[in-house]
Order: structure tokens, then C-alpha cells, then sequence
């Protein structure tokens, strides 16, 4: 088991035995999330996330320094040997899935019927197909298959 990303000590965890709140707490915000968004399109600097996102400087500036601190992004010298560059982590890049459940709902319920809205494509164009969670029997998972199980430390 991997250790929890380091947290200072005027920031502890608002529910410590909860995955999702540990998660909000490293990505729950607004501005988190487009920059990681803006990161899987393929941003990578520092103008390009703030002119993608309309995030004001300063507040950029915290969100790309609590994602380097938690792993999230890393640093690395530009092509052009000129700047620094943001990159996913595998971490980062391990909230795909977390982007797309967020695209998909909002495609279905934050925009009225017919209403034009950007779409996720795969690498051939087509549209991206639903995410649906499944078991290991293959069905698919909802709030009325599943439930929260509580672990004990040994």
C-alpha cells in the first residue's frame, strides 16, 4: 500500500478514513480539475492553462503548486530548453476516468436539449461511448449494487 500524499500540517484530512473526501481534498476544487482537464488536452504551460481556463494568476499559481506537491503534475524543461512545462503523472493521468464520468454527466444533464457543447472523441473520431462501472461478473454497478465497506488497520 502506497503512503497518502504529504498534507501540511494546517491542512488535514477532512474525513481520513473516506477515499472520495481524501480525493476532494486534493482535486475537489474548480480549478483543480480544469487545469488536469486542460493537462490531459495537452496544455503545458503555465499561459496556456490561465488562457484556457480564464484562472487568475495567483490562483494558478496555488492550484500547479498543490498538484506538483501531490504528485498530480510534474515539472520538465520544454522542447525549446527556454521554460518549464507541466506534465500528467501516471497519477494524474489516473483520473481519466474521473474527467470523462464528469464530461458524460454534464453532456446528459447541464446543457438543455440540443444545446451545442464540446465532445470527447477517441482516435478515430467517434464519440466517446457512455463509462459505465461494472462488477467482476460484468454487470453494471449503481447505487443499488453497491455499498461502502468500512476496513479495519491490522
Amino acid at each position: 500500500m502506497s503512503a497518502a500524499p504529504p498534507r501540511g500540517p494546517d491542512a488535514p484530512w477532512s474525513d481520513p478514513d473516506c477515499p472520495v473526501a481524501r480525493t476532494l481534498d486534493l482535486v475537489g476544487d474548480r480549478w483543480s480539475l480544469l487545469v488536469i482537464r486542460d493537462a490531459m488536452d495537452g496544455a503545458a504551460s503555465f499561459t496556456e492553462f490561465q488562457r484556457r481556463t480564464g484562472i487568475a494568476r495567483n490562483i494558478l499559481t496555488d492550484r500547479l503548486r498543490k498538484l506538483l506537491a501531490h504528485g498530480l503534475l510534474a515539472q520538465r524543461t520544454a522542447p525549446s530548453g527556454r521554460r518549464q512545462e507541466y506534465v500528467l503523472t501516471d497519477a494524474g493521468r489516473a483520473l481519466f476516468p474521473v474527467i470523462l464520468t464528469l464530461r458524460q454527466w454534464g453532456e446528459r444533464h447541464a446543457f438543455a436539449p440540443g444545446e451545442a457543447h464540446s465532445v470527447l472523441v477517441d482516435r478515430h473520431g467517434d464519440p466517446v461511448p457512455d463509462f459505465t462501472p461494472v462488477g467482476t461478473d460484468g454487470t453494471p454497478l449503481s447505487t443499488d449494487t453497491t455499498r461502502v465497506q468500512k476496513t479495519r488497520q491490522a
